[in-house]
C-alpha cells in the first residue's frame, strides 16, 4: 500500500527528473506538488508551477496538464490528461487501459433472466434489439454461454457495447511500479 507521503515523493521525484529534461531542451517552470487528494485507486496528486503556488498570480499557472495518478497498490505514476480528468469516466478509463479490467455487460444479467423466465430465444431476441451489432450466431453463442453459467467471450461483449464516438485522451503510464 502506498501512503500519501510516499505518493508525494514519487510524483516530486518525476517532477525533478522532467526538469532535468526540460532544460536541455529550453527550460519549463519549476513544478511542484500542489495538492494530494485520496482517491479508491490512489491518490490524484496535482501538480502546478512553483510561482503560481507562491504567488496565486492567475498568469503563472499551468493550464491543460490534468493531475497524476499515483496507483496505491504499487505506486506506478500515470497522468490523466484534463480532458479526460473532468469526464465522469476516468477510473473505468484507467481500469480498462492500464489494469485490462472490463466492466461487467449489464445485459449478461439481463439474458440470464429472460433464459429463466422466457426461454433461449426470447433471451436471443432481446440481445439482438439491444445489441444490433451481434449477429443472429453471435447473439446465440452469448446467449449459450450465460446458459452455461460462463461468461461470454469479450469479443462478443464488446459488439454489446456503444463504439466511443469520441474516445477520450489515453492515460499514460509514467512510471513503472514504485516499492
Amino acid at each position: 500500500m502506498v501512503t500519501k507521503e510516499r505518493a508525494v515523493e514519487l510524483v516530486e521525484a518525476l517532477l525533478r527528473c522532467k526538469r532535468q529534461e526540460s532544460l536541455s531542451m529550453g527550460g519549463r517552470p519549476d513544478l511542484a506538488v500542489l495538492d494530494v487528494e485520496e482517491h479508491a485507486l490512489g491518490w490524484l496528486v496535482i501538480w502546478q508551477s512553483v510561482e503560481y503556488i507562491r504567488s496565486r498570480d492567475l498568469d503563472k499557472m499551468l493550464v491543460g496538464h490534468g493531475p497524476y495518478l499515483v496507483d496505491r497498490q504499487d505506486g506506478s505514476i500515470h497522468h490523466i490528461p484534463v480532458t479526460t480528468y473532468i469526464g465522469e469516466d476516468w477510473e473505468e478509463l484507467y481500469l480498462r487501459q492500464v489494469k485490462g479490467i472490463q466492466p461487467p455487460d449489464p445485459l449478461v444479467t439481463v439474458v440470464r433472466e429472460l433464459l429463466c423466465s422466457e426461454g433461449t430465444m426470447a433471451a436471443i431476441r432481446h440481445l439482438r434489439k439491444q445489441a444490433p451489432r451481434l449477429g443472429p450466431q453471435e447473439a446465440k453463442a452469448y446467449v449459450m454461454a450465460v446458459r452455461d453459467g460462463a461468461v461470454p467471450p469479450e469479443e462478443l461483449m464488446s459488439l454489446t457495447r456503444n463504439p466511443e464516438t469520441c474516445p477520450p485522451l489515453s492515460i499514460e503510464t509514467l512510471t513503472v511500479p514504485n516499492r
